[in-house]
């Protein structure tokens, strides 16, 4: 998809796309009501939910649907995300960084469900995210504001336009030191610069993105330890370095009333570096002469071959983890030429867009794994032997991935009747991915991969009346496996989840089908009663096979490789009200999700306490699927509701509740383990404008401050082996294996904003 501008002939009138949209501006992004965008989104948006891997409020995942857009490396894909019409999900895994976007210079943002035209990864649905620009917003605005465990943060924004030419600028600085144990604070610096001229018939724009973060992260905590301290952490440091540099050249010209252009070219570079603090698989032996892997196979050397000679055990008394490294640096490159034509057809109005679209990217992937001891903090300090033993599936890794994405679309919408519009149009896309292992030890790595398939879309809009529309259609788009998927699909060799990459088994492609189908309208145009926006929808997607991660079978935590799961399906209903009425303002929202499996598969899983073991080997535990079994860490219930009400002309107060169903563990895939519970968060806003150009403002959230988790998983028990027999493990006595991200509890914030 090429970039919009505020003039651009190629948008289509949102009453006659045949789907459930929904658009935010730049005022629901104010931090009035939220300290960041994903919160925003989440809080309007329906169908939307935030998830967290991390513990980290900048690295938080979007689920839409079932589907997911996450920062996490390894996190199967679902969402195609849109800054100024270029795709932002990274080469290397799909990721969405959100930290990366200047949440100051969003212009606004449209939610789609699944569309093929927005290309790879919209088998759940597409972000698209439009940024300002000089022509857009005029005038000088700084903000700052801070609050709960050590958040602080400015931005300024300047923008203007001087006859045909226009100039925006955005910075922002944020720091946070989190509400957990220990290290996970946060530095965030990014910018946001726009230059444009424009004339009758031609807008040009170059852009540049830049971002620099350092994020702390901590991962989901053992139940036990969150019974005992709400903020604790199991294994520490982790903390992921995010560097961007994102320059973007937009053009749209209008060769006459009927027909125009819309174009871009870009170059993103992403550089990632990321430390994490684990358990470790690496064991005493030989009465603890040696450093085996495993510990119970004296012939599995930490590092050279199997049956080499045994490494000597130098740490004395010590509890065994490990860090884990890895670095990706990934160029890439591309752009959309896309004409629109709107001459019309048989007598009735006809809006056809068509285009073509290449993405290319190069990606440089390492990691390593450093031998570490465990303190009683459960810090892991390095202790400068690195673990290497390709045998057992762990070693250095140094890879090369280049993968060129190439679309061709087109949709036509058809004026049947002044009321009755059909849309009709598809997608082809052909992706072309190659790895090339550069240590010249894992050669089964190298590989070359070429996925393509047409995917079309038809579907109609009908106005049953002036403030009444009924909406149906039918789409398909697919998703190709990541180069990070495809180097870790083999579960004799399992992979640490977005470090080490091992071997290359085939992955088929993700294909999904989706059925939507609803009524939309508006009640009431003046000041006496209000103005009511409702919608009410239906949707089903059917996904044929769906790339899952899965728990490695050694039960090494950490480890895991991803399958393809055979039918999965997302299906549900959305409903949403929006009330304005003189000094209120007033929404609410419900979705309802059931996410199962369609297909019968059996799946490692080590930890889960209803999982079944092997009879031939004691330490494969499994589970078997069935049909009809819902996939974990999807809530099936989502409500939202807020209402705001203008006290005086100045003073401005409001609040929100967010609810979100229960969901299974993520690995608990046959539902037999409790529920992660339930939860709902109140939220409390206002602000006052001391003048027309000062405005003070402050927000608190979780204010009746619930303990609440945001997802679950399994993790091995048993704590972290000493080097020394006969000595108790560290943190043997956490026995349940269910592990949970806490919520932030209570936190307050406060600002101020100046216009000039």
């Amino acid at each position: 998809m090429a970039a919009p501008s505020d003039r651009d002939s190629s948008l289509i009138d949102r009453d006659k796309v045949p789907s459930n949209t929904e658009v935010l501006t730049s005022a629901d992004f104010s931090r009035n009501y939220s300290t960041n965008f994903l919160d925003s989104v989440n809080r309007k948006l329906p169908g939307v939910t935030l998830g967290d891997q991390t513990g980290n409020p900048f690295q938080r995942d979007l689920d839409y649907r079932g589907f997911t857009a996450s920062p996490v490396q390894g996190t199967p894909q679902g969402i195609a995300v849109y800054q100024n019409g270029v795709r932002i999900n990274e080469s290397w895994g799909d990721v969405v960084n959100w930290d990366f976007i200047p949440e100051k210079a969003i212009d606004r943002v449209s939610l789609f469900p699944s569309n093929p035209v927005f290309g790879l990864n919209a088998i759940g649905g597409a972000l698209s995210i439009q940024m300002k620009n000089g022509f857009t917003y005029q005038g000088v605005e700084g903000e700052a504001f801070g609050g709960s465990y050590g958040r602080v943060q400015g931005s300024v924004q300047a923008g203007g336009q001087k006859d045909n030419v226009s100039a925006y600028a955005a910075f922002e600085s944020a720091y946070d030191r989190g509400w957990r144990d220990y290290a996970n604070s946060s530095h965030v610096n990014r910018m946001y610069v726009d230059i444009g001229a424009r004339n009758d018939d031609t807008e040009a724009h170059i852009n540049f993105t830049g971002a620099s973060n350092l994020l702390g992260n901590v991962a989901a905590t053992p139940v036990q330890m969150l019974d005992q301290r709400w903020s604790s952490v199991y294994t520490w440091p982790q903390s992921t370095l995010l560097q961007l540099a994102f320059i973007n050249a937009t053009l749209n010209h209008n060769f006459s009333d009927t027909w125009s252009f819309q174009g871009n070219v870009y170059y993103r570079g992403f550089w990632q570096s990321h430390v994490d603090g684990n358990g470790t698989d690496v064991e005493s032996c030989n009465r603890g002469r040696n450093l085996c892997i495993d510990g119970q196979n004296d012939n599995d050397p930490i590092y050279g071959p199997v049956g080499g000679p045994p490494v000597p055990n130098t740490l004395g008394t010590a509890f065994l983890g490990e860090i884990d490294r890895n670095n990706v640096a990934t160029n890439s490159f591309g752009g959309t030429a896309q004409f629109t034509n709107t001459d019309r057809l048989l007598g009735h109005d006809n809006h056809v867009v068509m285009g073509v679209s290449v993405d290319h990217g190069f990606t440089k992937f390492n990691a390593s794994s450093e031998l570490g001891t465990v303190e009683q903090n459960l810090f892991v300090t390095g202790t400068g032997i690195f673990i290497n033993q390709p045998d057992a599936g762990l070693s250095p890794v140094d890879l090369h991935a280049t993968n060129t994405y190439t679309g061709v679309y087109l949709t036509d919408t058809f004026d049947v009747t002044n009321r009755l519009a059909v849309t009709a149009g598809g997608r082809f896309n052909l992706s072309q991915i190659e790895l090339q292992d550069q240590t010249g030890l894992n050669p089964l790595l190298n590989s070359s991969n070429t996925f393509q398939r047409f995917n079309p879309v038809i579907g109609g809009t009908f106005k049953i009346n002036p403030n009444m529309t009924v909406y149906a259609g039918y789409s398909e788009a697919n998703r190709a496996p990541t180069p990070l998927e495809l180097g870790c699909s083999d579960p004799n060799h399992p992979c640490m989840i977005d470090s080490f990459l091992v071997a290359d088994p085939p992955l088929k492609q993700v294909v999904s089908h989706t059925v939507e189908a609803g009524l939309r309208g508006n009640w009431g145009q003046n000041a006496r009663t209000g103005v009511l926006t409702w919608g009410l929808g239906v949707f089903r997607t059917l996904s044929d096979d769906d790339i899952i991660q899965v728990v490695s079978p050694l039960g090494v935590n950490n480890f895991g490789y991803f399958q393809n799961a055979g039918q999965t399906l997302r299906q549900g209903i959305e409903a949403k009200l929006d009330y304005r009425y003189e000094r209120w303002n007033a929404y609410a929202n419900y979705t309802y999700v059931d996410a199962t499996y369609r297909s019968a598969i059996t799946l490692s899983s080590p930890g889960n306490p209803n999982a079944l073991t092997d009879p031939n080997n004691d330490d494969v535990q499994f589970v078997n699927v069935k049909p009809g079994d819902h996939i974990p860490g999807i809530p099936a219930h989502r409500f939202k509701a807020g209402a705001e009400y203008l006290v005086t002309d100045a003073w401005k107060v409001g609040a929100d509740v967010n609810v979100v169903g229960s969901q299974w563990l993520v690995h608990d895939d046959t539902n037999q383990s409790p529920k992660v519970p339930a939860y709902a968060v109140v939220n409390l806003h206002t602000s006052y404008q001391i003048t027309p150009n000062i405005e003070v403002f402050g927000l608190i959230n979780n204010v009746f401050n619930q303990h609440y988790y945001l997802g679950g998983t399994f993790f091995e028990t048993g704590g972290f082996a000493s080097t020394t027999r006969g000595v108790p493990n560290l943190m043997a006595q956490l026995t349940d294996p269910r592990t949970f991200i806490p919520g932030m509890p209570l936190s307050a914030y406060a600002g101020i904003r100046a216009k000039f």
